[in-house]
């Protein structure tokens, strides 16, 4: 394969797994990235949703290299062969994540390109090419650069004196190919600051004009690349010198690390210091502006210890992640209309909220249903005399949080409080150190978790004296506690004062903090203990009552299924003849529709406005219906290496709600909605004749009765 390779798009020839029963877990996450891709060229679209989508893919992509290929680097270069269950050996994988995304990075540049930036231009929106800059721009950029930018610019000589600089994990740097007076030829590494925006806007005057709109300059903007500004002047930075080539250019280091808990001493420590060696890991990849002259290529290349095959070649501008800049802008226009998520009557009063629990069971489905009432709850929690205890499990929680704040209140206010904050919930590892740090000094009893594995259960208990004695409230969810993301994530939450779940939530509590060895619950199904067992045995059963009765149905609604021993279980249930839907967000290593094995299973997927993270499992049980929410998805590691929990509901009314309104919705979607095919590529649907069902909208009518 070349440098500059010129793969064909792969869909649907990207599919080289060995076995015909599953799907790599690889390539079908691409194929998931290729459908958020697909969003930014979507019209009916808003313009700054869009870019958005651009954005989005891009930082998925990073992401996705940090972890997913770096591993499978590690186990090409320790000559690991045990492939998975599609049988394809590392190096495999990793010639066929590259022909798979080479296409998908080239649509990328082209819809920046050729479409969303001449239509940002249209609406005031300009980047400006440094080439046809205005003199009047140019002078202005010129000082900014002498008086702002210069003082923080390090130029790094490769030389014989000179060790080859350390280049850190997606920083964006110049190759700097130089000749000084004598004729020799010299190199240099030139970091672009992270502490400027990457695209620098320029200030309008007042009462100006900007674009085709003739936008008042307080409603236009006008950027510059970053990189466009010291390419412009290098000549400063190294005088007496002849530059000759200057080569824009990315790395992306292996970001995953494996922290052997039993053997640290300090977690918090070890976590620490391993978030620090992540901008040390192993170089997995170079981007690298195409039409690199070869000796720079491959200086950097050696340098950095990687194959011909990490070396991605790419047109300007390099790593678009940072197109998410542009969408802070203040144009609503532009964006998608804002909504005001429903709050329901029994909890506008936070005084009452435990009396509303206390009578019935409430579903909140979020961001559709505001995520105000699961933080009056913690908050009232921590203000009131008679309770006496909360505990709770915090994984992703973002920053200046209002729950972290509420117990830290709480344990002012002399009440016990305990939190499981999960250090190795990955990216936010830094964020969680501090919030640990804070929550010990508030007095609160921290906990990590248990000795390799993840805590991933949303759960949280607030134990109250009341007149007729002790009682338990719980808050389950499937997703984090973290209002922010409760915006933009879909995600169910449900109140309880159900005495079973209360007493099983307490029981896990004391797994999670103590010594307590127990696996079994009364409702709770808990990871690693007997998920995976309880998921097949629920399975097994709905072929049984199918054999009976004939009205086998199984809905799955989650992230990912990747698990192979529950791809299993349904392959034999959809044999037996047992109808069932799928809706995956994200990775599925499952093969629908193949005759005599998965002919009854249909998989659909949903990428919109908001990030599908619901996790729900149906189980017709012959009529007497079994539903289950939580926080895991049919994946290896959420069985085997984290603390999950899927909840029972309970309340046929809340049941009722879910079934009838909400999933069958999702499940009619031809609008958002793609459904995957045998052979791994997806289809998007179309509603034809039929009328349109857009899932997302329709919740959003429904429920926070937005009208478009």
């Amino acid at each position: 394969m070349t440098n500059d390779e010129a793969a064909p798009d792969a869909a649907p020839q990207d599919n080289p797994e060995k076995s015909g029963e599953y799907i790599n877990r690889e390539l079908s996450w691409v194929r998931f990235n290729r459908r958020v891709l697909d969003e930014a060229f979507d019209k009916s679209k808003p313009l700054l949703e869009r870019v958005r989508f651009a954005a989005i893919y891009s930082n998925n992509l990073d992401e996705f290299f940090m972890i997913r290929v770096s591993g499978l680097v590690r186990q090409f270069k320790d000559g690991v062969v045990s492939p998975p269950p599609d049988g394809m050996t590392p190096l495999e994988q990793l010639v066929a994540i590259r022909r798979a995304i080479a296409p998908d990075n080239k649509r990328l540049l082209a819809c920046w390109h050729g479409e969303l930036q001449p239509e940002l231009l249209e609406n005031g929106i300009e980047i400006l090419n440094f080439r046809k800059i205005s003199e009047k721009h140019r002078f202005f950029l010129d000082q900014y650069f002498k008086n702002e930018i210069f003082p923080t610019l390090t130029p790094l000589a490769f030389d014989p004196g000179h060790p080859f600089p350390h280049i850190s994990n997606l920083s964006l740097n110049f190759a700097l190919a130089l000749r000084d007076d004598k004729g020799h030829k010299r190199f240099a590494r030139l970091k672009i600051p992270e502490s400027f925006p990457r695209l620098f806007q320029i200030p309008h005057e007042s009462g100006g004009k900007s674009g085709k709109m003739g936008l008042r300059a307080s409603r236009a903007a006008t950027f510059v690349w970053l990189e466009d500004i010291i390419e412009a002047n290098l000549s400063t930075l190294f005088p007496g010198m002849t530059i000759e080539d200057a080569v824009l250019f990315r790395v992306t280091r292996d970001a995953d690390f494996e922290i052997e808990s039993d053997e640290a001493e300090d977690l918090l420590r070890s976590i620490s210091e391993s978030v620090e060696k992540r901008r040390f890991g192993l170089a997995v990849r170079l981007q690298i502006e195409r039409g690199v002259p070869r000796h720079i290529r491959e200086i950097l290349t050696r340098n950095l210890e990687l194959d011909t095959f990490q070396v991605y070649s790419t047109e300007f501008p390099v790593g678009l992640s940072s197109l998410m800049q542009l969408y802070s802008l203040d144009r609503p226009e532009l964006k998608y209309p804002p909504f005001t998520p429903g709050i329901r009557r029994e909890t506008r009063d936070r005084h009452k909220i435990f009396h509303a629990v206390r009578e019935r069971d409430m579903l909140f489905y979020h961001p559709y249903d505001s995520f105000k009432p699961v933080v009056d709850f913690i908050h009232e929690a921590s203000m009131d005399p008679d309770v006496l205890a909360i505990k709770q499990t915090l994984y992703r929680v973002g920053s200046n949080s209002p729950i972290v704040e509420a117990l830290k209140e709480a344990c002012s206010r002399g009440k016990q409080v305990a939190a499981l904050v999960e250090l190795k919930a990955r990216f936010d590892e830094e964020n969680n150190i501090g919030w640990a740090i804070a929550l010990e000094s508030a007095g609160v009893h921290v906990v990590y978790g248990l000795p390799g594995l993840k805590t991933h259960a949303k759960i949280c208990l607030v134990v109250r004296r009341e007149k007729d004695g002790i009682r338990r409230y719980v808050h389950l969810g499937t997703g984090n506690y973290n209002a922010v993301t409760a915006g933009i994530y879909t995600d169910f939450g449900l109140f309880t004062a159900n005495p079973d779940i209360g007493a099983d939530a307490s029981d896990l509590f004391n797994v999670l903090t103590g010594y307590s060895a127990q696996k079994e619950y009364r409702k709770l199904l808990v990871a690693p203990y007997l998920l995976r067992s309880e998921i097949i045995s629920r399975i097994d059963r709905e072929i049984n009552r199918h054999a009976e009765s004939g009205d086998g149905r199984l809905i799955f609604k989650l992230n990912a299924v990747s698990d192979k021993e529950s791809i299993d279980a349904l392959y034999k249930a959809s044999r037996a003849g047992v109808k069932i839907d799928l809706q995956v967000r994200g990775i599925c290593c499952l093969r629908p529709g193949i005759k005599n094995l998965s002919d009854n299973i249909r998989v659909s997927s949903i990428v919109g406005r908001f990030l599908e993270h619901t996790r729900a499992f149906y189980f017709r049980n012959g009529g007497d219906e079994e539903l289950y929410l939580g926080s895991a998805d049919l994946m290896t590691r959420n069985l085997d290496r984290r603390v999950e929990c899927l909840f029972p509901v309970e309340s046929p009314e809340i049941r009722r709600e879910i079934m009838n309104s909400i999933l069958p919705v999702h499940l009619d979607d031809n609008v958002q909605c793609c459904d995957l095919a045998p052979g791994g590529s997806y289809t998007k649907l179309a509603p034809g004749d039929a009328p349109e069902v857009d899932s997302q909208l329709a919740m959003l009518e429904r429920r926070c009765g937005l009208r478009e």
